[in-house]
């Protein structure tokens, strides 16, 4: 697939500045307008072949653009810190917002080749990798990014001449290293690899621009109208594409569910309760201290009825473990900031390193419940986000996070005397709001969408573990023993 890039492509001086004057313009225009509108950002990959011109053409875009809205992030080997996050969280955390431009000089293809080159990954190791990223590329389209992806190519001679004139010339010399001839003799490793990713990853969402890295002016005028057409078709088109719908629900003919099933009156005394709570904390306490703990990290997500007992759940978890070692995240209306970037981001940002917890009181799956019944986004959008949800959570999961999810149930009655016993106690009337109210009046909705997400995201690595929670007693102890026994059968 990289034979049209050598065919000889190159454009002389004269060419190029009498076209450069107006491509300059066009888009600095683009780019006014792309940060005035803040509809979407804009997520620029460079990658290729050694000596092809990534640099000198992300150079040349900083000359031709405003700098102040452009960021480059290049991406070498991981941290020790970002080792101890899923492969794509320092990728995550990198997203330009919307209304900006982000280039990545190494992305998430960079670590996959070199992984399959060197024999260190497996086909069906890459494909699986290769299927993850397409996942994710459709998620930043479907959440309104504009995603450009270009491979510079050289022939085998081309990258051998590429390096010895950038080697010749004092102010290029510093890029070619040892690492950089090096390279030269795996070619034949990388054109396979690659032409295999690029075949794989050409997606509609995502497709690639393989771009001939002979001659700099080509490469430049090539990727600065790619950039410049894609983002005034963008900027014209008020719509998101969308791509891969989602699949819809499938409605029930009876109301037999995971919730209607459950039985709610369990309950435990105060006297076992007491002894039953020592005997969970003093394990959960044991296990988060076990020698094997520090390779792992726990995720843990609080979702249920307003008033099902969340908060007082977390704090019988947190008091068995040490402060130091564990967040908890609380959940409202997502920021200016966050609303700037993927649903996903504000969850990516806070995940765990090894040996630590991380506790979400509310959690991702908001955009199933709240912004589905409350009209907050469109309907494509809370469909395809169980799929995305899934992804991120075995991401995790494949990363050694222990991810465990809590559903608490209380029925309509009990949520009533628990709101009228909050007006009345002092302390508590802050957790009692006019929203609780309202929700309450779409009772049957947030039942029905709660079936529809323990349907959909309960999956063998990150399971469900719906709750009773009439009574806290019981519903207390229910989730510490369900911590307890995941990390045991994960700890060994």
């Amino acid at each position: 697939m990289f034979e049209s890039a050598e065919v000889g492509h190159a454009i002389d001086k004269k060419t190029f500045r009498a076209a450069e004057e107006a491509l300059r313009n066009e888009l600095l225009l683009a780019q006014n307008a792309l940060r005035e509108q803040g509809r979407f950002p804009v997520v620029l990959l460079i990658s290729g072949v050694d000596g092809a011109g990534k640099g000198e053409t992300i150079a040349q875009l900083y000359e031709w653009m405003d700098p102040r809205f452009l960021s480059t992030m290049a991406f070498v080997e991981p941290s020790d810190e970002e080792r101890e996050r899923p492969f794509m969280w320092r990728f995550w955390r990198a997203l330009p917002p919307k209304g900006r431009i982000g280039i990545f000089s190494g992305s998430w293809y960079s670590q996959p080749i070199a992984g399959r080159i060197a024999r260190e990954l497996s086909r069906n190791g890459l494909d699986n990798r290769l299927e993850q990223i397409n996942r994710f590329e459709t998620m930043l389209v479907n959440e309104g990014a504009l995603v450009l992806k270009f491979w510079f190519h050289l022939s085998r001679e081309g990258q051998v001449v590429r390096l010895k004139k950038l080697e010749k010339d004092p102010r290029t010399a510093w890029r070619v290293t040892k690492t950089s001839w090096a390279r030269t003799k795996t070619y034949d490793e990388l054109q396979d690899v690659a032409g295999h990713v690029l075949r794989v990853t050409n997606t509609a969402a995502a497709p690639w621009i393989i771009v001939d890295g002979t001659d700099d002016n080509y490469r430049n005028l090539r990727v600065g109208r790619a950039l410049l057409e894609s983002l005034k078709a963008r900027l014209e088109n008020s719509k998101t594409p969308q791509v891969a719908p989602a699949v819809p629900l499938v409605k029930r003919i009876d109301d037999r569910n995971v919730l209607s099933a459950l039985d709610l009156t369990q309950k435990l005394d105060e006297k076992k309760y007491e002894r039953e709570l020592a005997k969970w904390q003093g394990r959960l306490s044991e296990l988060a201290r076990h020698k094997k703990f520090t390779g792992r990290s726990l995720v843990l997500a609080f979702e249920g009825m307003d008033a099902a007992g969340k908060g007082s759940s977390i704090r019988r978890i947190t008091a068995a473990l040490d402060p130091r070692q564990f967040q908890i995240v609380p959940i409202a209306a997502p920021t200016d900031e966050e609303r700037a970037q993927p649903y996903l981001w504000r969850f990516w940002r806070h995940m765990p390193r090894q040996g630590r917890v991380t506790i979400f009181d509310r959690s991702w799956y908001g955009r199933v419940l709240v912004e589905r019944i409350e009209g907050f986004c469109a309907e494509a959008d809370w469909l395809r986000a169980y799929a995305e949800i899934n992804d991120f959570e075995h991401e995790l999961v494949e990363a050694g996070s222990i991810v465990i999810k809590f559903w608490l149930q209380i029925d309509k009655a009990e949520q009533m005397r628990r709101f009228k016993e909050r007006e009345k106690i002092e302390h508590k009337r802050f957790k009692i709001t006019e929203e609780d109210w309202r929700n309450r009046k779409k009772w049957n909705a947030y039942q029905q969408a709660a079936v529809d997400l323990i349907d959909r995201t309960s999956t063998g690595k990150a399971p469900w573990v719906v709750v009773e929670a009439n009574d806290k007693n019981f519903a207390r102890v229910k989730i510490l023993k369900a911590i307890c026994e995941r990390l045991e059968g994960t700890l060994g």
